[in-house]
């Protein structure tokens, strides 16, 4: 990867991050309930789990499967998906709400994993999944004997894994470093009075965000 590529997998971390409902909300009530930062940080390895999971997911599918198909073809249509995903945050008037505040940390996992991939998080890092010609795993062997074929096969799908990994990662850690900064600022210095007086519509700025990255990705195919 290049400096442009970690940075583009950072920013979408860090903008993910600043999503409420992928979980520093319910970090800061947590936080309240208990009066203590502590249970803030407690809060966030479950979070960062249920993103990373999401992610990588989607990251490992998508480097594989670029290899096993087209890459055009993957990428028109990863972008397409991205496009509806976008239009349906746009159109639905549904929001996934979760009865009551305090979670265990599995059922924070779950949660921070069901809007990860709701919001097709994971889906908007395929352009960088993408263009790594490393992450196709048949790139460089199709003229290679049966036997080496099926080894270098082997070889770049486990290639093409520690790719999607090492986007996860890098991904991720953006995200939760954003994710607890937020917390912690509510927490500190605004509290729940800023939640219900300066609420920002982040679904409408997430589903501009998924279309323009599915449009994008079409385009440049």
């Amino acid at each position: 990867m290049n400096v442009a590529e970690w940075a583009a997998l950072a920013g979408l971390g860090a903008f993910h991050g600043l999503n409420p409902g992928m979980g520093w909300l319910f970090a800061v009530a947590l936080a309240l309930q208990d009066r203590s930062r502590a249970a803030l940080a407690r809060a966030l390895p479950a979070i960062a789990a249920g993103h990373a999971a999401s992610v990588g997911i989607a990251a490992a599918v998508v480097t594989v499967s670029g290899s096993l198909l087209a890459s055009r073809v993957v990428a028109v249509g990863g972008g397409l998906l991205l496009v509806a995903f976008g239009l349906w945050r746009l159109l639905s008037q549904r929001h996934f709400r979760w009865a009551g505040m305090r979670l265990s940390a599995l059922q924070l996992t779950g949660w921070s994993f069901l809007m990860s991939s709701v919001h097709g998080a994971g889906l908007m890092l395929l352009p960088v999944l993408l263009s790594q010609p490393g992450g196709h795993p048949h790139a460089g062997h199709h003229h290679a004997p049966g036997g080496a074929e099926m080894s270098a096969t082997a070889t770049g799908i486990t290639d093409a894994l520690l790719h999607a990994g090492t986007a996860t990662v890098v991904h991720t850690v953006a995200m939760t470093a954003t994710a607890g900064a937020v917390a912690l600022l509510v927490y500190q210095v605004l509290g729940l009075r800023f939640l219900r007086t300066a609420w920002v519509n982040l679904d409408l700025v997430w589903a501009i965000a998924l279309i323009g990255a599915g449009a994008a990705t079409v385009l440049l195919s």
